[in-house]
């Protein structure tokens, strides 16, 4: 999976339209290959961003879970002390 996507689902407070679109940016960008489409392609580029951004939005409306939110400063701390440890051998 990509890096720079992150998860988005169960969070308090919830995912907002740009982390959405950033998600469907970034997925769109690594299936293309592109991280800037050309003049040619750049209308289909960016409406599968849109497209992708609305199935994305509609998954995470319709998800289920008993699990409690997670917390955002909580998830970032720990994949940064992870992150710690991976690059500091």
């Amino acid at each position: 999976m990509c890096r720079n996507i992150k998860p988005l689902f169960n969070f308090e407070p919830p995912a907002n339209e740009d982390e959405v679109h950033a998600a469907a940016l970034q997925f769109v960008r690594k299936i293309s290959g592109f991280s800037a489409p050309s003049k040619a392609n750049e209308a289909a580029f960016l409406a599968a961003v849109e497209e992708i951004a609305a199935a994305s939005r509609k998954l995470l409306e319709t998800l289920e879970t008993n699990a409690p939110p997670k917390n955002r400063e909580e998830e970032a701390a720990k994949a940064k002390a992870r992150s710690a440890e991976r690059f500091s051998r």
